[in-house]
C-alpha cells in the first residue's frame, strides 16, 4: 500500500510518500521520496509515471488525501465566526467541502456533472430506501435506472421506491423551489406514487414501534408544519446552512405528518436545504442506520420543551453524525 506520511516538526507539515508491505508476520515502511511541505504543488500524475507499477492500486486514495488536506489548508485561512454547533475542525472541513464543489466540481463540464450527480442520486436512492427496509441492492438499482432492467424476486413497492426517488431528486433540481408547505406535500405525493394511496397530512393519530418518541397529535400536524417551516425561514441566516437543515431534518421527522415515507422525504428535503444554499448534497448511509436511529433519539431531549428548541447540547450526538456522513459522502462521490 502506497500513502503520504504527514511529519508534524516545528508546528509544520512536511509529506512523504510511504510504501508499506506485509513480510511474513511484520509491516514494512519504505520511503519513497519526499514531497515537501506545499500540498498544492504535489503532481500526483508525475508521482504515478515515477512510481507506476506502485501508486496504481492507491491511485484514489491518494487523489481523495491530497485533494481534501489541499482545501482544508485553503479553508483554514477564512474567516470563521464561533458556531455553538460545530467546532473550528467541523467548519474548517465543511468550508474545504464547498470550496471544492465550487471550484472544482462546477469548473468540470455539463456531461460529467451529470454524470457524478447521478452516481449521487444512485447511492443516495439506495441508502435512503434502503433504512426502510428496500433490499434491492446498488448494482440492481444501476441496472433499473440506466437500463431499465427490472430485478428479480423485488416487490412493485420496492422498485417504485427507487423509481420515485430519482424522480422527486430531479424534480427538485429542476424546479429549485423554496421551502413551503405544499413543497413538502408535494415530494411526499411523488415518492409514494404507486405505493401508498395515503398521501396530504395524516388525520390519524399513530405509534411508532421500537422508537421512544412521540409523534405530534393529528390535529395539531399542519400548525407544527407551519411552525417549523416558520422557524427554517427565520434561521435562514442565523444558523450554518449544514446545522439548518439537519435541525430541519430531526424536528420534521418528530412531527412524522405522513402515514408513511416520513425517513425519506426528510432525507430528501434536507438535501433541498443544502441546495437552496449551495452546499452539496448528502448521503445517510444504510451501514450507519443504527447510529443514525440513535443519534435521532438522543436529539429528541431537546424537542421535549419545544419544537423550535435549538439546543446544542442535546443536538451534538446528531451534528457530528450527519457531519461525518456529509465529509464521507461527498469525498466519495464528487472527487473524481
Amino acid at each position: 500500500m502506497v500513502y503520504i506520511h504527514v511529519k508534524n516538526i516545528r508546528g509544520k507539515k512536511y509529506y512523504t510518500l510511504r510504501m508499506s508491505v506485509r513480510k511474513n508476520d511484520k509491516i514494512i515502511t519504505k520511503d519513497l521520496c519526499n514531497l515537501g511541505d506545499d500540498l498544492s504543488k504535489i503532481n500526483l500524475d508525475k508521482l504515478e509515471k515515477k512510481y507506476k507499477s506502485q501508486i496504481r492500486k492507491s491511485h484514489r486514495t491518494l487523489k481523495i488525501f491530497l485533494d481534501k488536506n489541499t482545501y482544508i489548508e485553503k479553508a483554514k485561512i477564512l474567516k470563521m465566526k464561533k458556531d455553538k454547533y460545530l467546532s473550528r475542525e467541523q467548519q474548517q472541513k465543511i468550508n474545504a467541502i464547498l470550496l471544492h464543489y465550487k471550484t472544482k466540481f462546477f469548473k468540470l463540464d455539463k456531461l460529467t456533472q451529470e454524470e457524478i450527480f447521478g452516481n449521487f442520486i444512485l447511492s443516495f436512492a439506495v441508502n435512503s430506501t434502503s433504512i426502510e427496509g428496500n433490499t434491492i441492492n446498488l448494482k440492481e438499482a444501476n441496472e433499473l435506472f440506466t437500463k431499465k432492467r427490472i430485478p428479480k424476486n423485488k416487490t412493485l413497492r420496492e422498485i417504485y421506491d427507487l423509481k420515485n426517488t430519482r424522480k422527486v431528486i430531479l424534480f427538485l433540481k429542476e424546479k429549485h423551489s423554496e421551502i413551503s408547505e405544499d413543497l413538502v406535500v408535494k415530494v411526499h405525493e411523488m415518492l409514494l406514487e404507486n405505493i401508498d394511496k395515503r398521501v396530504g397530512f395524516r388525520t390519524h393519530e399513530i405509534k411508532i414501534l421500537g422508537q421512544p418518541f412521540k409523534p405530534s397529535p393529528a390535529r395539531y400536524i399542519k400548525t407544527d408544519v407551519r411552525i417549523l417551516i416558520d422557524w427554517y425561514n427565520k434561521n435562514r441566516m442565523k444558523l450554518n446552512p449544514f446545522v439548518l437543515a439537519t435541525l430541519f431534518h430531526h424536528k420534521f421527522e418528530k412531527i412524522h405528518p405522513f402515514s408513511d415515507g416520513n425517513g425519506r422525504t426528510g432525507r430528501i428535503l434536507m438535501n433541498h436545504m443544502l441546495d437552496l444554499a449551495g452546499y452539496p448534497p448528502t448521503i445517510i448511509t444504510k451501514r450507519f442506520r443504527e447510529d443514525y436511529i440513535s443519534a435521532m433519539n438522543n436529539a429528541d431531549r431537546a424537542l421535549n420543551r419545544s419544537l423550535i428548541n435549538i439546543s446544542s447540547t442535546e443536538y451534538k450526538k446528531l451534528i457530528e453524525f450527519s457531519f461525518l456522513e456529509f465529509k464521507g459522502s461527498y469525498w466519495d462521490i464528487f472527487l473524481i
